[in-house]
């Protein structure tokens, strides 16, 4: 299948929205309809209480389609949908999560290298704001989440490390304050540049996204499970490549970089 024949992150914004019963900007990507059709399946309805979106970062097509057996398989029976996404160009970290919040294409949000000013158009968050409802960002400190969507009425919970960034999300669900919340985790990213994306540090983080998202999932089960309807996302942004014969990057127009894969699990 070719690369451009994917869904695309542009979708994820209006996705969220609609799964939310916000209205998506007019200017948005429309909806991923197998998202909306998965939450309808499991809850007769398309409308969710809580969306988590988990963000790991860089993690690739065929990076799953390497390891699944060996580090996806715990994805692959606990998720309700698996996708295979299409980013934009350049793949570059702000330029994708520009896309993805805000629905809309880099040319169109402005981020078109890796820079980090905050966003100024309509995002998810946006909308979320003006229909009343909440939301958070949990991020490390410096990376891309943390920085362009800052200056808007919502929370944002910004650590040093990976490890505090989980246990505040954790933490967030067990308070249930929030209708969005939105977990990044650079792990992968940051070992992957260092060490190649099949490295041992690289291979480490990816079993660690994996623990997370199911973590994730147990904790919603536990406590959201009778109170809620939520839709849990593992959505990162973008693939990866080898450079340099040992190290990884991302950033050219090539299926490696363009594909990467997305699950969805109603709960």
């Amino acid at each position: 299948m070719s690369v451009f024949e994917f869904p695309c992150i542009t979708q994820v914004a209006a996705t969220a929205l609609s799964l939310l019963d916000v209205a998506p900007a007019d200017a948005m990507a429309g909806p991923i309809e197998k998202v909306l059709a998965g939450a309808q399946n499991k809850f007769n309805t398309t409308k969710c209480d809580r969306v988590v979106m988990y963000n790991p970062d860089a993690i690739a097509l065929w990076i799953y389609e390497r390891f699944q057996k060996k580090y996806f398989a715990p994805l692959d029976q606990n998720t309700d949908l698996r996708l295979s996404m299409l980013s934009v160009f350049p793949p570059k970290t702000p330029v994708c999560f520009g896309s993805m919040y805000s629905g809309l294409e880099p040319a169109v949000h402005g981020i078109q290298s890796y820079t980090k000013p905050v966003l100024k158009c309509q995002t998810v968050f946006d909308r979320l704001i003006a229909a009343g409802k909440k939301a958070a960002i949990v991020s490390t400190e410096g990376d891309s989440i943390s920085l362009i969507f800052l200056e808007r009425q919502m929370d944002y919970f910004i650590y040093k490390t990976v490890k505090e960034c989980n246990n505040k999300a954790a933490e967030l669900i067990k308070k249930d304050e929030y209708d969005l919340i939105v977990l990044y985790n650079t792990d992968y990213d940051y070992w992957m540049h260092r060490c190649s994306p099949t490295g041992p540090f690289a291979k480490n983080a990816l079993k660690k996204n994996v623990a997370e998202y199911l973590s994730l999932k147990n904790l919603i089960q536990s406590e959201w499970k009778d109170k809620h309807h939520t839709a849990l996302a593992f959505a990162p942004d973008h693939g990866c490549h080898r450079w340099m014969g040992i190290l990884g990057t991302h950033g050219i127009n090539e299926s490696c970089d363009m594909n990467t894969v997305h699950f969805w699990s109603f709960i």
